[in-house]
């Protein structure tokens, strides 16, 4: 067990496994996941708890991860926090490898524009209600992932439910869109993204309600005018999307353990609109609405979907939508897996980032 502050970026595997155990027992697979659970309170089980003001109070307090900028470290991934808005109060966390580094000292310039690495935003997932930019778990994996691509990863801590309901998140997200420009424009801007970043090469990545984001921050920029930058794609991971009807994987891992039926209405609840029901848009992008008529311009789409996930035929849903539109989508399924179950198997990790990967040099 791990106490205190974890400092830098030097993650191995075996040092991922270590920080997922100090996950909570709803996020670790076990055999009987799939067993019905007779009694279930959701905000036991998202380990909430709601106050008279409305706010929440979050039980679950995994140690934080500094970040780590000091290039002479011997970090093999070095990292830095950026306000977004102070008024909001949200940031960014910035990942950077040190072999690019490396190649550029061995080429003995910092402007070799070959060897710029890909920008990727990374929204995280956790039911809208839990995580920040410096929680464990979220570092190291995406350490783990700016070292796989490679690439500059911008971990994007945006605002949580229920304090700030949707579209919050996703006025958050196109923020740091507008902050990664503003970058790009001023001679001065963030020195790692000015010598080493591709600014023509910018992707959306997210996993689960961070898919969610992703996917909607996509439509949002297709009305916008973020020149220098070209978002060249969209990773989703699992997207979490719902709906008023039940659908048949719903119901038949309805006692999921990361993601019961329970638990689901009860993260939609908190982060729709007050008022709004599940086939509100944000929830259900399947449901007819004015977004539709965007999805032909879409940028390419890399979808992934586990087939033990309650959400699959929703996740399948949403990728025959985008076909149907025209948009091009690559999709990877597979039958074995559950919902995220990467964050609990570092193999099955170091594989999605692996096509993840190819997606991107593609």
């Amino acid at each position: 067990m791990i106490h205190g502050n974890i400092k830098g970026s030097q993650i191995s595997p075996q040092r991922f496994e270590v920080i997922v155990n100090e996950l909570p027992s709803f996020l670790i697979h076990s055999s009987s996941r799939y067993h019905i659970m007779p009694e279930l309170d959701p905000y036991e089980y998202l380990n909430i708890r709601i106050d008279p003001d409305g706010t929440v109070t979050r039980l679950l307090n995994l140690p934080p991860a500094n970040a780590n900028p000091d290039l002479n470290s011997g970090a093999a991934v070095f990292s830095k926090d950026a306000i977004l808005s102070e008024e909001k109060n949200t940031a960014v966390r910035i990942y950077l490898p040190s072999n690019i580094i490396t190649k550029h000292a061995a080429a003995a310039t910092t402007v070799n524009e070959k060897m710029r690495l890909p920008i990727v935003f990374h929204f995280h997932g956790c039911s809208w209600v839990q995580f920040r930019a410096n929680s464990t778990i979220l570092h190291a994996s995406r350490s783990l992932f700016a070292f796989t691509i490679p690439a500059i990863v911008i971990l994007v801590d945006y605002r949580l439910a229920p304090e700030n309901r949707l579209p919050a998140p996703y006025e958050d997200a196109t923020d740091a869109l507008l902050w990664l420009q503003k970058q790009a424009l001023d001679p001065q801007g963030e020195k790692w993204l000015k010598d080493y970043g591709d600014f023509s090469r910018c992707y959306l990545h997210g996993s689960g309600c961070g898919g969610n984001i992703a996917f909607n921050a996509a439509l949002r920029s297709l009305d916008m005018d973020l020149s220098p930058l070209k978002i060249d794609g969209i990773i989703l991971n699992q997207p979490l999307f719902g709906g008023r009807k039940r659908t048949k994987s719903e119901m038949k891992f309805l006692a999921d353990q990361v993601a019961s039926l329970p638990a689901m209405d009860l993260m939609w609840e908190l982060a729709l609109p007050e008022g709004a029901d599940r086939d509100h848009p944000f929830c259900n992008p399947m449901a007819d609405g004015p977004h539709k008529s965007k999805l032909r311009s879409l940028q390419r789409c890399l979808v992934f979907g586990f087939g033990r996930d309650p959400l699959v035929d929703r996740q399948q849903e949403f990728v025959q939508m985008l076909i149907l539109h025209g948009a091009n989508v690559e999709a990877c399924f597979d039958d074995s897996g559950f919902h995220r179950i990467d964050i609990v198997d570092p193999q099955r990790a170091a594989i999605l980032d692996e096509i993840a990967k190819g997606f991107i040099d593609s």
